[in-house]
């Protein structure tokens, strides 16, 4: 839980945060954000296809991202948008980590947060 808070939400570039397993189960998240194991799940299913994310977005805490990209590397990004806000997620080697953002917050603000966590995690076998 203290990866969330201290390492995601109170730098201020993220709105919400999630870790969860690769099995789609929370691991820990911000205290008021609604995601669902159900969520997460269907997004670790479709993380590696990016034909599924183009045609059906990143539905997360009821909210429907339009996928936007994705990167490879020692930790795989996905990303999306709605409107003025957006959702990055990271996948590690046993986690994966979901942030939203809105604005003021630019995508690459919450991309440095998010992705510094992700290595991080990497880095100590997560």
């Amino acid at each position: 839980q203290s990866y969330v808070d201290d390492q995601l939400l109170s730098i201020g570039s993220v709105s919400n945060a999630v870790i969860c397993g690769h099995d789609g189960n929370i691991w820990a998240k911000s205290g008021n954000f609604a995601v669902t194991p159900e969520e997460l799940k269907a997004l670790v299913a479709k993380f590696n296809d990016v034909g599924q994310l183009a045609a059906s977005g990143i539905t997360i805490a009821g909210t429907k991202y339009m996928y936007l990209s994705s990167r490879e590397g020692q930790v795989k990004v996905v990303r999306g948008k709605k409107d003025r806000n957006g959702i990055h997620c990271i996948q590690t080697t046993q986690t994966y980590i979901v942030c939203t953002y809105g604005e003021p917050v630019v995508p690459e603000q919450a991309a440095l947060v998010t992705e510094k966590l992700g290595d991080y995690l990497v880095g100590v076998g997560y």
